[in-house]
């Protein structure tokens, strides 16, 4: 491996790792199968790819080309060297709007070339459910279809010359009538004419095997056209002539619902006279909520276009009335026929998980038949699985007899994997039985190429081979796929990880307690490389700020996978590779909502930390940050918070403070507030007498859930950032919240023995706790964050200790910072998963909104009548959902639409050092432009402090809690009625 990695060194000018985070991050893609290579080449262009050729001949090393890494068979996975084409040749090279052509290179995302394509009315037309990572190399390699082949075909289609190096280093250009031909492919092609002309099935979607018939006389010989879909064996892609297709102006999606998949997928064949764009299928079983889709047990979903919104929606009304369906919806609005697309792109990863949880897996992921016998072959596939005991949920291309499913497939275990072999080779009997291919999209790899014989036959397969033998006659390139291939059941990358479940901290309630099964999580989808986000999206923002694939959440994933296998990362959680893939991860909880499969890496984060520096020393900002709520109870307390913000602002002593504590140089230490909310409660109250809609401390929580007049009781949570650091957002809540008739309490500061819920001055249950002084809640979020978990459980404990008269109540728990909310909601049950007080409290947590939709009803919130703009917390758009926000703006007569994406502080993560430069380029992403870009008089909301401490810092703007906005109008109510 030294001398292989030295003389890559000396002859390529791309990035070369043979570092264990390389090789890590691409044992895998999207499917069941691992494979160590032995390096990674980032290749800048086509006389890399020679030299990388040569090279590895010489040792006799494989090569693997890869692309998004999102490949479901195996083929992006390989033991030699692995091309990355994604960091370097990833450029769309031209666009001729007037040929209708793009040349590419293989690293090239398409949803890149679709944008750069769409000014002109033109696009791709291929598009996988992956189109916003997918990158036209694998597309090619894998001739790759999607949602609108109905109307625009496979890759192949697209496809008009391509630029390939041999194995060999020759330079070929591929295209018809025999261009760029290997030498002895013409020769041995038309020696087996009859063979080419009766051996292939005619279906839309063939994907099997090589296609060999593409270079028939009458075909054009199309050498191109028969390189697609050969995945990386036969020659290494490095440009491509595409074709592209006219857009329709405008696009209507029916929705149509059927009682079961079966009379879905019966139904689709006969819609195709229409000349949809789409026809798509899915099931109920595979719905999360099917509210948005009309009445059924199953749907398609048909696009149609137009010159315009009428005809488009014309088109789809005829279709409707065409089928015979249960019910039916057209939708013509984009932003909602987007919404509900996206249903049907997550499925590839809501399908691996069944609705009770267990796992589902690829394999036989895409078979196709002819779409005339999809329903036939649905009812036998269904029948089959239920003879070996297993489950999945089909879905998918119904309009070109396509279907995609996971299965339940126990891959743990020698009887679970045999069952997995043989219900294979019952499958591929069916599918041929039925005139069908084993692929009908994502290409055979190493999952079914071992079954090409029971479709084929073995003259066909011969002939694969000795085709293999004219491109790469030292089979070199990606051996053991299509040709001579692997068995379907080896190399499973399941077989690496732990049999016994991981001692961890959290709870990972839904993975059953096993860490192994929450990293098992991620199948490689990979929606969280994409380059952008759309709406309230937020995962991954690390990714989108460097580009590097050990800081997406897949890639963070892969190296915890590699962590438990214990071959490539050997230093298990003492592994530097995983905590400095960890580092820039923002604990944002984006891929906990976002990730098709659930991933939540802020948890594995924690998680990690919290091992990997279990009796070792941690880093000053872990100390710094967080003990933050000690800190600062200490200045409260103390009442020094004049005498910290004086220091602070002497730029020496400041730079020390910050060099000390492991905080960023380029941040500014925000300013502590010399009077906390607690204080201006407890004189509000004290000034009150008592009354003024605070529970007093010896009266009885009120248990009745009654309205505005009755004043019903909610108990307000004094976060650390409310508490300390910005205590006017407290004041504001309390103004509003009884401003609609509800009474406001804060959680007690003594563990009492009876339920007072107010300031909680009354009987200690522990007189010892008299001599502490009082104690204050917390969620623990700042120790989470760092991975001080045995911290954060003492903290979570004390807290539900002083919140048990609450708990004993019917009063919710108002929680302010969205990030706390979150902690509450999730940390805290999942932390303490064998305290069912966590679980309760977690249940009374509402967010402000929440609170006066819910025990508010009947209250109308001031008129604001102002524009907004801002950004939606990560934590609220992952855990807690903005819809009652959306509702309550709405009310305020505050427009607009806040922005997604991280802000980049995210807590503790843009002070620590050395994350300054990733925690800008996040909040430029959207929240800084769409501050920038909004007209006067607009209102910048920011629920969560980190989000307004950016703000401030980096763009001069303060931004205000909702609470504030609302309190401030108010206000305005109030003094132009006094005049």
């Amino acid at each position: 491996m030294a001398n292989l990695e030295a003389e890559l060194r000396g002859a390529v000018r791309g990035e070369i790792g043979f570092d264990a985070t390389s090789r890590a991050l691409v044992t895998m893609d999207a499917s069941n199968y691992r494979r160590v290579p032995r390096g990674v080449v980032a290749p800048v262009d086509a006389d890399d790819v020679a030299a990388v050729l040569a090279v590895c001949r010489e040792h006799g090393v494989p090569v693997v080309a890869r692309g998004g890494g999102t490949s479901i068979a195996g083929q992006a996975t390989g033991t030699g060297v692995v091309l990355d084409f994604t960091r370097h040749m990833n450029r769309l090279v031209a666009l001729d709007p007037e040929a209708r052509t793009a040349v590419v290179q293989p690293g090239l995302v398409l949803d890149r070339l679709q944008e750069a394509a769409a000014p002109h009315g033109l696009r791709f037309g291929p598009d996988p459910s992956t189109h916003s990572r997918c990158t036209l190399g694998g597309m090619i390699g894998n001739n790759s279809c999607g949602s609108h082949s109905v109307a625009w075909g496979t890759t192949a289609d697209s496809v008009r010359e391509l630029d390939v190096v041999t194995a060999r280093g020759g330079r070929l250009r591929l295209g018809r009538d025999w261009a760029g031909a290997p030498d002895g492919l013409r020769a041995l092609a038309e020696g087996e004419l009859a063979r080419l002309r009766t051996g292939f099935p005619e279906l839309p979607r063939r994907i099997s095997g090589y296609a060999l018939d593409a270079l028939l006389p009458e075909r054009g010989a199309d050498v191109a056209r028969s390189f697609c879909g050969s995945e990386g064996t036969l020659g290494v892609l490095t440009g491509a002539v595409v074709r592209l297709v006219e857009a329709p102006r405008a696009r209507a999606l029916a929705v149509l619902a059927y009682a079961d998949e079966s009379a879905a997928a019966e139904a689709a064949a006969g819609l195709l006279p229409f000349g949809p764009l789409t026809v798509e299928g899915m099931a109920a079983d595979l719905v999360p909520s099917p509210a948005a889709l009309p009445r059924g047990g199953a749907w398609l979903f048909v696009e149609t276009g137009g010159e315009s919104a009428g005809e488009a929606r014309a088109r789809a009304e005829a279709i409707v009335r065409a089928a015979d369906v249960v019910d039916a919806l057209v939708v013509t609005d984009p932003a909602g026929q987007r919404a509900l697309w996206r249903i049907r792109e997550d499925a590839s990863g809501t399908a691996t998980r069944m609705p009770d949880g267990t796992e589902a897996w690829p394999g036989w992921e895409d078979c196709a038949v002819p779409p005339a016998r999809l329903g036939t072959y649905l009812r036998d596939f269904r029948a089959l699985m239920t003879a070996h005991g297993l489950r999945g949920t089909p879905y998918g291309h119904f309009g070109d007899g396509c279907i995609h499913v996971r299965i339940d497939f126990d891959l743990l275990t020698a009887p679970g994997v045999a069952r997995f072999r043989r219900f294979s080779e019952e499958l591929a009997e069916l599918v041929v039985a039925h005139g069908g291919s084993l692929s009908g999209e994502h290409g055979d790899g190493q999952a079914r190429a071992e079954l090409l014989p029971r479709m084929y036959g073995a003259g066909m397969v011969g002939l694969f081979e000795r085709v293999k033998g004219v491109w790469d006659p030292d089979d070199l390139l990606n051996p053991g796929m299509l040709v001579r291939p692997a068995p379907l059941d080896s190399g499973l990358r399941f077989s690496v990880l732990p049999r016994e479940p991981v001692d961890v901290a959290f709870g990972y309630p839904s993975d059953g307690g096993d860490f192994s099964a929450a990293v098992r999580r991620c199948v490689g989808v990979a929606k969280c490389r994409t380059t952008s986000v759309s709406g309230s999206g937020v995962m991954c923002p690390s990714f989108r700020a460097t580009g590097a694939e050990e800081h997406s959440t897949r890639g963070r994933a892969r190296l915890l996978h590699e962590m438990l296998a214990g071959e490539v990362v050997t230093d298990g959680w003492r592994s530097e590779e995983v905590r400095d893939a960890l580092d820039l991860c923002l604990s944002c909880k984006g891929c906990r909502s976002d990730c098709p499969v659930g991933v939540d890496m802020a948890t594995y984060k924690a998680e990690f930390l919290h091992q990997h520096y279990a009796g070792r020393r941690r880093p000053a900002a872990h100390h710094a940050l967080g003990r933050l709520p000690v800190w600062l109870r200490a200045v409260s307390r103390t009442r020094t918070a004049w005498l910290v913000n004086a220091l602070s602002a002497v730029p020496p002593l400041a730079w020390a403070a910050k060099r000390l504590g492991g905080l960023a140089p380029e941040r500014e230490i925000p300013r502590v507030t010399s009077r906390t909310f607690s204080r201006w409660w407890e004189r509000r109250r004290a000034g009150d007498g008592g009354v003024g809609g605070a529970a007093g401390g010896d009266e009885p929580a009120r248990r009745g859930s009654g309205g505005v007049g009755q004043g019903r009781l909610v108990v307000l949570w004094p976060d650390t950032f409310t508490e300390h650091l910005s205590p006017a957002v407290g004041q504001a809540a309390v103004r509003v919240l009884e401003a609609a008739g509800l009474q406001v309490a804060l959680p007690p500061t003594l563990r009492l023995e009876k339920p007072p819920v107010g300031d909680g001055r009354t009987v200690a249950l522990d007189p010892l706790s008299l001599l502490r002084g009082r104690g204050r809640v917390c969620c623990g979020l700042t120790y989470v964050s760092t991975g001080q978990l045995d911290r954060a459980r003492a903290v979570m404990r004390r807290t539900l200790d002083l919140m048990e008269p609450v708990l004993e109540t019917d009063a919710p728990v108002v929680v302010l910072e969205p990030s706390c909310a979150a902690a509450l909601r999730t940390d805290v049950p999942e932390l303490l998963h064998d305290d069912p007080r966590a679980a309760r409290l977690a249940a009374k947590v509402l967010t402000f909104a929440e609170t006066l939709e819910r025990h508010a009803p009947g209250w109308t919130p001031p008129r604001v009548d102002r524009p907004v703009a801002g950004q939606t917390h990560c934590h609220q758009h992952a855990v807690l959902g903005d819809a009652p926000d959306r509702r309550l703006r709405e009310a305020a007569l505050l427009t607009g639409e806040l922005s997604g994406g991280c802000c980049g502080l995210a807590g503790n993560f843009g002070f620590e050092k050395g994350h300054y430069e990733v925690s800008a380029a996040c909040a430029e992403e959207q929240l800084l432009p769409s501050v920038r870009d909004a007209p006067d008089g607009t209102v910048v909301l920011a629920d969560g402090y980190s989000c307004r401490t950016q703000l401030e810092q980096l763009a001069g703007v303060r931004g205000r809690h909702l609470a504030e906005v609302l309190a401030e109008a108010l206000e305005e109510d109030l003094r132009r009625d006094g005049a």
